[in-house]
């Protein structure tokens, strides 16, 4: 977005990059997200510190906190920015003949597979947008509660409160992938057991109880699953496993779409099927997503 808020010369965009900043914490994740470089998030952020008078942010070598005049300023510019945002976005489809988006948020990598939902939901309801974008690894439920999104694809169970769970859309055998120098790369299958003489990646901050159904915290026989390999992305996983520093339990399809020469897919012999469907904060749910699950109970789950 561009143009100016007025007094102080502060842009629409500088916001934008303001709020992103608030919520990373972290010049450099702020700049990949917004696609824009670290020097302008900086140069943004001086601006409106010099406009408004007083620092936004407390920052030293290591941290970036939020001072508290910033957290005043977020909280206020957070519903504001959002309306706005809306209403933009309100008239750029009522241009295209369109009245509504459902935004929809993926952990697994199948999209192609899941066609059928989205181009059914499409040719059902002409008149609504439909958007996906992988989701982010990191506090995987808050781009729902922020409003980020509408429905996340994830695995199941989700045991969230404040989230429905809705329509199963597919369940899939488990695989570890390793580095390619890795022992297990050599056999043919391979267990849960061994996991627990290795570390497995993480995502943080997740609940327990959700990514426990991903990767357990113990072995069969009871020995601890080292789950302390925290990672931010889908990069960061194969990153950490080619190099040898984790496994990391996958769903079959990153077979398929995530092959590499560093890493070998061993599958995993003593693992139920990892079902993945529809979630949705609860408080937020409207007939575009009451229409996409529809579609997904219509349909069924994609056979396995």
């Amino acid at each position: 977005m561009t143009g100016s808020t007025g007094r102080g010369g502060v842009e629409l965009r500088d916001i934008e990059i303001f709020l992103t900043l608030a919520e990373e914490l972290h010049f450099g994740r702020t700049a990949e997200r917004l696609h824009v470089s670290v020097a302008a998030v900086s140069k943004a952020l001086k601006k409106q510190e010099r406009a408004i008078g007083v620092e936004l942010f407390a920052r030293d070598s290591r941290n970036v906190r939020l001072t508290p005049v910033g957290e005043q300023l977020r909280d206020d510019l957070r519903h504001l920015h959002q309306g706005l945002t809306q209403s933009l976005e309100r008239a750029r489809l009522a241009a295209r003949g369109k009245t509504g988006t459902l935004r929809i948020s993926l952990f697994p990598a199948n999209v192609q597979e899941l066609r059928r939902y989205w181009e059914t939901f499409r040719s059902r309801h002409p008149q609504w947008e439909l958007r996906l974008r992988m989701a982010e690894l990191t506090d995987p439920f808050a781009q729902l509660r922020n409003g980020e999104t509408d429905i996340l694809v994830t695995w199941f169970p989700v045991e969230e409160p404040d989230l429905t769970a809705g329509p199963l859309l597919f369940a899939e055998p488990r695989v570890l992938a390793v580095a390619a120098d890795n022992a297990l790369a050599k056999r043919s299958t391979t267990s849960l057991e061994a996991v627990g003489d290795y570390q497995h990646v993480a995502i943080s901050p997740a609940p327990d109880h959700w990514f426990r159904h991903y990767v357990p915290d113990l072995t069969p026989k009871g020995r601890s699953i080292d789950r302390t390999a925290f990672v931010e992305t889908v990069d960061d996983i194969f990153l950490h496993t080619a190099v040898g520093e984790a496994v990391a339990l996958f769903p079959l399809h990153v077979t398929r779409y995530y092959p590499r020469p560093d890493i070998v897919y061993v599958p995993v012999t003593d693992m139920a099927a990892l079902p993945y469907g529809l979630v949705w904060r609860s408080d937020a749910e409207n007939d575009l997503i009451r229409a996409l699950a529809r579609v997904a109970r219509d349909l069924g789950p994609l056979p396995g």
